[in-house]
This record gives C-alpha cells, sequence and structure tokens, in this order.
C-alpha cells in the first residue's frame, strides 16, 4: 500500500481566481495530496515572498492557474508575484502544471487586466508557460478541475517525487521489537 502523500502549491493571481483556487484544492484534497498555496495572505512584498520560496521548497508539484489578469508587480523586479513563484518552482526543477484560461472566453471586466502594460507581461508569461509539456487550456471551472485532477494523477505516476510519508506507525515499532527478539535468539544460537 503506498501510503505517499505529494504536496502541491497552487499558483494564481488571488481575486480574480478565488473560486478557481477553491476548486483545485478538493481535487488536490481527492486526489490524496496536500495543498499548499498563500490562501491567507497574498505576496506582496520580499518577506512575504521569502516564506512563499520555503513553501514551494517543499512542494513536489507546483500548479499554476493562469487567468486574464497578471497580478501584483514586485517593483524591484517588474514581474508580477504569481510569476516570481512559478520561475521559482522552475529553477528549483519542481514539475509544474500550467492551467491556462481560453482567451475566448468572456469574463467580467473586473477579472480582466486593463493596463497595457501587464496585458503584454501577462501574454508573454502565458506563451513561456504554455511552452511546458503539462499545460492545458480550460474554458470554465469544472473543466479546470476536470484536467487538473487528469494531470495530477499522470504527473503522481510519471515523475516521481520524494513526497510525505507518516512516521514510524505501532506496527513498525512492533515489528522492530520482534525482529529485535529474533535478532538475539539468533545470536543465542
Amino acid at each position: 500500500m503506498d501510503n505517499i502523500k505529494y504536496q502541491v502549491f497552487i499558483s494564481s493571481t488571488y481575486s480574480d481566481l478565488i473560486n478557481e483556487r477553491r476548486n483545485v484544492l478538493d481535487v488536490l484534497l481527492m486526489a490524496d495530496c496536500i495543498p499548499a498555496g498563500m490562501e491567507n495572505f497574498v505576496a506582496t512584498d520580499d518577506e512575504q515572498f521569502n516564506v512563499i520560496k520555503k513553501v514551494i521548497d517543499l512542494c513536489d508539484y507546483y500548479i499554476l492557474i493562469l487567468g486574464m489578469r497578471y497580478g501584483s508587480v514586485n517593483e524591484a523586479t517588474g514581474i508580477s508575484y504569481t510569476e516570481m513563484e512559478y520561475n521559482y518552482a522552475v529553477d528549483k526543477g519542481i514539475p509544474v502544471l500550467v492551467f491556462a484560461l481560453d482567451s475566448s472566453v468572456d469574463i467580467e471586466s473586473a477579472k480582466m487586466e486593463n493596463d497595457d502594460i501587464k496585458k503584454g507581461k501577462l501574454a508573454e508569461f502565458k506563451n513561456r508557460a504554455m511552452q511546458n509539456r503539462l499545460a492545458s487550456i480550460w474554458r470554465d471551472t469544472s473543466e479546470l478541475m476536470g484536467k487538473v485532477a487528469i494531470s495530477i494523477m499522470r504527473a503522481k505516476s510519471e515523475i516521481k517525487r520524494p513526497g510525505w510519508h507518516r512516521g514510524e506507525s505501532e506496527g513498525d515499532r512492533i515489528l522492530l521489537k520482534e525482529n529485535e527478539l529474533l535478532k538475539k535468539e539468533n545470536e543465542a544460537l
């Protein structure tokens, strides 16, 4: 029996994709994964980004959900925190699963990028992220959930990662004691 749990970081812009993030989190729980993400705060400074990097370091897989917003931009780097997270995961060799909203989908204006510079940066980021072999396009939340479910199961079987193992169980302790007793009996013989 496989008792390995895989930790998966969920990355996206926040307010425009809050519902999608929640649904992906549910899919990951059903897939026997440990979801991780910055649900309680959004990275808006370097100190918080350092916390995020530590969380990403502990993850086995990284999910990027792209909508139609680029997100908050780090003044020092000129790129969004979401793109910084993605770059960090790629640099660390963490398998990245990318899910981008189909650009032909009509969405409310509050969930769209209005700034022309950010629109251009989003297009470049999306283009680069979609080069990933584990990338796919989604049109609605139910399609996103289905694609995440299939992709995470495929990734777990095709891309071996260390995962998390349950600590020593009572059964393990009993076996160790029995082994020690047998060892002593063997030595006495």
